[in-house]
């Protein structure tokens, strides 16, 4: 499948991949100043942003869309960094094509499995009737009754737009999305993964706790886990200079 993206800055390839019904303007920010550093892809992966929508949603599929950005774009080598659905894709893209990358940067996501959590969100949206709203703080309405987090909201109600005058719609697949949230848990484990890899976590994120660190390594042996303080899930938002200090630190 062909990947929507968009390139900025100059110096070794980074390709950035963001989380579930998120899209790759969430790292507009910090793009610009890891694009100092490195030339820049913000991707938007299967069923999310501008990118294509599929029935087949895995992490599998997830890794070979990467594969074939890689081979199109001739960025054997780079750098790969992953946010939570992200960063799960780059862990199995690594575990399946180790020579086509240089450094793996993954953000408060562990390669074990998860139980479904995304139950109030999915209500939420799909309580969202597009054929009657017609704006977004209609839409917020509707979320703020199952999702009390401000900052949740915003990040979903970017995905909202205008395909046709007075029709809202959503941007990431949200019934492939529902009926396959299983899928995204699932453990990645397919083999090692010998080459340098970071994890960053925040402190108050639920999402990697000390005891993952054996699973980590045993398919990560040559990685290491920094913890951003004041922090939960969304590490580079919430904490950005010392998130991207991580980064850059490390890559470079």
């Amino acid at each position: 499948m062909e990947l929507f993206y968009k390139k900025s800055g100059q110096g070794q390839p980074l390709i950035v991949l963001h989380g579930l019904m998120g899209m790759l303007d969430n790292w507009a920010t910090p793009a610009k100043v890891l694009s100092d550093h490195f030339e820049v892809y913000l991707v938007d992966q299967r069923n999310h942003g501008h990118s294509e929508h599929s029935d087949d949603f895995s992490y599998q599929d997830m890794s070979d869309d990467l594969y074939e950005f890689i081979e199109a774009h001739q960025l054997e080598g780079a750098h790969i960094l992953g946010h939570s659905m992200g960063g799960k894709t780059a862990m199995k893209f690594a575990q399946n094509y180790p020579s086509m990358l240089d450094k793996l940067v993954i953000a408060d996501i562990a390669p074990r499995a998860y139980e479904v959590h995304h139950q109030q969100i999915l209500a939420g949206l799909l309580a969202v009737d597009l054929k009657i709203i017609q704006k977004r703080s209609d839409a917020d309405k509707i979320l703020k009754q199952y999702i009390p987090e401000f900052g949740v909201r915003q990040l979903l109600l970017k995905n909202l737009y205008w395909p046709e005058k007075g029709r809202l719609a959503w941007r990431f697949n949200l019934e492939i999305i529902n009926d396959t949230i299983e899928q995204i848990g699932e453990e990645i484990n397919d083999r090692k993964y010998s080459g340098e890899t970071l994890f960053i976590r925040g402190a108050k994120s639920n999402y990697i706790h000390d005891i993952d660190k054996e699973m980590i390594d045993v398919y990560f042996p040559n990685s290491k886990i920094n913890t951003i303080p004041n922090s939960g899930h969304w590490v580079h938002a919430e904490q950005p200079e010392q998130f991207l200090k991580f980064v850059i630190e490390f890559l470079n």
